[in-house]
């Protein structure tokens, strides 16, 4: 495979899931939001620490409010990370690839742009955003069911899989850094109502409320971390993301003999190796956000070691920092 089409292949499913997961935490802290107390800009506010791009906000945008935080997030052009941009990045690497794609894919990515990139649809995200951030998940979803059920399972598939399952990875470990670290900075909170309606409100950002529930009665801090990072059944869960990428990379390389042999496969491996050998206990001692931050550096490495291994693409910034 051309290293050009692994590359656009990759990106583009890690722009489909970066769009969902946008489109998730504003759905759920709309939800939220009814259940606290209103507070200025305070509670949209960690929708843009998630992203890690507050500087950017900040010099585009005034206040925090309701509707600067979902223009900045859903439709701002000039932020690369908003749904539209991403929609809009997904598209043009599938538009590069339809050969390997299927049709339905393409067909279906392509008017999932068109339809967010509509002026028309803009007023539904604050008139009836409920409905308009669920269209979002929804066409996602459909796009990852597709990509599943009419292309082969061969060495693009893995490439699409492989780029899913890290973003997927890196946006669980940032809804669950900014809560730790950001969203309680009274710590008389803790344990009270607000600190459970917060905590349910992070198990519904990565859809996991009803399987948490499954495992566990009560919601508590060290269980909701645990289950989010060290889960091996939970399809957002960080360690089964991580396990899904090492899979991927593997058919990629063809299960070659004498273990790895690329800087992508040892870095993944030992993020693995890692994971199956730390609990929460080891995690508090050490600072959940502390562990979550040097795990996001880790995922980034990761991406660069994919982009330089099999895209011979060096990058413009250093692995340690951000999105890329």
């Amino acid at each position: 495979m051309l290293s050009r089409v692994a590359n656009s292949i990759y990106w583009m499913c890690r722009y489909i899931e970066r769009a969902e997961n946008v489109a998730r935490f504003i759905s759920v802290n709309l939800n939220l939001l009814l259940d606290l107390p209103s507070e200025g800009g305070k509670h949209w506010e960690p929708l843009v620490l998630i992203t890690g791009d507050q500087e950017y906000f900040e010099e585009q945008y005034r206040q925090y409010t309701k509707e600067a935080v979902i223009s900045f997030l859903t439709f701002d052009r000039r932020y690369f990370n908003s749904i539209v941009s991403c929609l809009a990045a997904a598209r043009e690497n599938a538009r590069s690839i339809r050969e390997i794609i299927s049709s339905e894919m393409w067909e279906h990515l392509n008017t999932f742009y068109l339809e967010m990139a509509d002026p028309r649809y803009h007023p539904m995200a604050l008139q009836d955003p409920h409905k308009f951030f669920r269209i979002i998940q929804m066409r996602s979803h459909l796009f990852t069911g597709l990509m599943d059920s009419t292309m082969s399972h061969g060495e693009a598939w893995n490439f699409a899989r492989m780029g899913m399952m890290l973003e997927r990875a890196d946006k669980t470990s940032r809804i669950l850094d900014v809560k730790y670290f950001m969203l309680l900075p009274q710590a008389d909170l803790v344990n009270t109502p607000i600190d459970n309606i917060q905590w349910t409100a992070v198990l519904k950002s990565a859809s996991a409320f009803e399987m948490y529930r499954k495992e566990h009665h009560l919601i508590t801090p060290r269980m909701v971390a645990s289950f989010l990072v060290f889960d091996t059944h939970f399809p957002r869960s960080i360690r089964h993301c991580v396990n899904k990428a090492q899979v991927c990379l593997e058919r990629i390389m063809n299960g070659a003999a004498g273990g790895a042999i690329n800087p992508a496969e040892k870095l993944l491996g030992r993020l693995k190796a890692d994971l199956e050998y730390t609990d929460i206990d080891d995690v508090i001692k050490q600072g959940m956000h502390e562990y979550l931050d040097n795990l996001q550096t880790r995922l980034n490495r990761i991406d660069t070691a994919v982009g330089t291994t099999f895209f011979n693409i060096k990058p413009l910034v250093s692995a340690a920092s951000g999105q890329q």
